[in-house]
């Protein structure tokens, strides 16, 4: 049997003649005409190749082979209301999925250990596969729903594509606290220019928005090291005299030396949340959006008080 070719909606019908055991009382219950029944019935007879139902007097009485279709007839039927229910409404307590997030090895430093945590407390039986998907191929991956978010700037222009800012960051240089320039409360641009620098893109090849703001300027930077992983790269400036340019979040979460870039018009590092339109209204998808942007909201003002602060105690 071809299921494409079936309509399922016959099913339906199927169903209810075998309940009612009649075909007009069978078509109040579907909605459809005795006639519109008659014809659902001669489409499943030839589907079969099987009479299904026997009119007697007693009513009509399935034969052996609509005996035995109907227990799993009913249990994808009611498979089906399930689904159709579960997608108008979503209870984390209960819902046992999966949710695939694109994002690079930094972004899930920030947010992964806080995610998880929350979504073991809210939703014990939810999954997260989190995976670096290539920037060209994200709008078709949502749009497939391969892809449920993606984590990234904001560069993805496409209208199919829905977006909300996360965070904004701006850029440092960081270096081992051993460092030549760490006793340096501040950098020149000469000073930043005489280093060797370790550079993180996903990109094979590519300048970054700090190269090409140097390149405005007709100067540019030394870049020893290029990985696509930002997490490899303290392990590399602990014991080099390397340093790197970097989110000031990055620079927070480990021990080493940080100053201001002696850089001018530089944009802030913004990361944005991107969704397919498709999944829009979706309960499951708007919940777990939720969830990630509440959360990103609190590392927001953690982050500002934590600049406080230090501001603080510079000005004692």
């Amino acid at each position: 049997m071809n299921l494409s070719k079936v309509d399922l909606n016959l099913f339906i019908v199927f169903d209810a003649i075998y309940t009612e055991a009649n075909l007009t009382r069978a078509g109040q219950i579907v909605g459809i005409t005795q006639p519109a029944v008659s014809n659902a019935l001669a489409r499943l007879r030839d589907t079969f190749n099987d009479p299904l139902f026997v009119r007697t007097a007693q009513g009509m009485v399935p034969t052996p082979m609509a005996q035995n279709i109907i227990t799993p007839v009913r249990q994808a039927l009611q498979l089906l209301r399930v689904s159709v229910q579960e997608s108008r409404s979503f209870n984390p307590t209960e819902a046992n999925k999966t949710y695939r997030i694109s994002m690079t090895d930094l972004t899930e430093a920030v947010i992964l250990p806080h995610l998880a945590g929350r979504i073991r407390r809210l939703a014990p039986n939810i999954n997260i596969d989190s995976f670096l998907t290539r920037r060209r191929e994200t709008t078709k991956e949502l749009a497939a729903g391969r892809l449920d978010f993606a984590i990234d700037a904001p560069l993805n222009t496409d209208p199919q594509v829905r977006h909300v800012r996360l965070f904004e960051d701006r850029y440092v240089c960081i270096m081992r606290k051993g460092h030549p320039l760490a006793g340096k409360e501040s950098i020149t641009l000469d000073d930043y220019l005489a280093q060797s620098h370790i550079h993180i893109s996903s990109r094979r090849n590519g300048l970054g928005h700090v190269d090409l703001a140097l390149g405005k300027m007709g100067i540019q930077r030394r870049v020893m090291l290029r990985s696509q992983h930002y997490q490899m790269a303290p392990l590399v400036l602990e014991s080099t005299d390397m340093v790197m340019t970097v989110n000031e979040r990055f620079a927070r979460r480990h021990n080493l030396h940080w100053v201001e870039l002696p850089i001018e018009d530089i944009p802030p590092i913004q990361t944005h949340l991107f969704w397919h339109e498709s999944t829009d209204q979706d309960p499951a998808n708007r919940w777990m959006r939720e969830q990630i942007i509440e959360l990103s909201q609190q590392l927001e003002r953690k982050m500002a008080k934590e600049r406080e602060a230090a501001q603080a105690m510079v000005a004692e």
